[in-house]
């Protein structure tokens, strides 16, 4: 068995694993209803206006963990359940998505970062990959060089979206904290939501650059 479906299984299985995890640890809070009574869209509302951010709306999308903040409409947009409920799960998933509002409005440096990248990160994530197997499977080095340089810039988002997940996170629970929305208990059960949402991105980082390297050795064996 080749390195390269070696690569593939582990990265695979590993992310299965991580997509487990959040999946079992948000289905455990999103069932424990929090201390404060408070709906996901009313902790949202209530952390933007003790932070001043009167023109940051909030809406329900549609979906399963589909929560996001959308900085182009300033809009905190959470999926129905964590919307409506006030359970755990949807306290610390809008307080996370408030967070992202937060870095926003501060100009939080490594979020204007990935901002800037993401046109170029889309065309690594979609088309990277496929000069890279196109360039070693017609011989042309320079087509898998620009492949990987493009597949390299889409590493590089991820890379940079962990400190702004991280810190989202970190300014979530801190908000919730002064705000005395959350009890000891509750903030138990929102930190492990959002370490386990967190380690999906360390795992997608993990296997993206798993693949850049072995890309890159190709290459360099190739040129010699």
């Amino acid at each position: 068995m080749g390195f390269g479906l070696w690569l593939f299984i582990i990265t695979f299985v590993g992310t299965l694993l991580v997509q487990f995890w959040l999946k079992r640890t948000y289905g455990r809070y999103a069932r424990v209803a929090n201390a404060s009574g408070l709906s996901g869209a009313e902790v949202a509302k209530a952390m933007l206006r003790a932070n001043g951010l009167h023109d940051v709306r909030v809406e329900p999308v549609q979906g399963v963990l589909s929560d996001h903040y959308d900085p182009r409409s300033r809009t905190v947009r959470l999926s129905a359940d964590n919307y409506r409920k006030a359970s755990v799960a949807g306290m610390a998933v809008a307080a996370h998505e408030v967070g992202h509002a937060i870095q926003h409005a501060k100009g939080y440096t490594p979020l204007q970062v990935r901002a800037a990248l993401v046109p170029v990160a889309s065309i690594g994530a979609n088309f990277g990959p496929w000069l890279v197997i196109i360039g070693f499977m017609i011989g042309a080095m320079g087509l898998a060089q620009i492949g990987i340089i493009l597949f390299a810039a889409a590493v590089l988002f991820q890379l940079v979206t962990l400190p702004v997940e991280f810190d989202a996170s970190n300014r979530a629970m801190r908000q919730l904290a002064q705000m005395g929305l959350v009890t000891p208990t509750d903030s138990g059960g929102a930190r492990m939501v959002l370490n386990a949402a967190a380690m999906t991105y360390v795992a997608a980082l993990a296997a993206s650059l798993a693949y850049l390297l072995y890309y890159l050795s190709i290459f360099l064996a190739n040129r010699e």
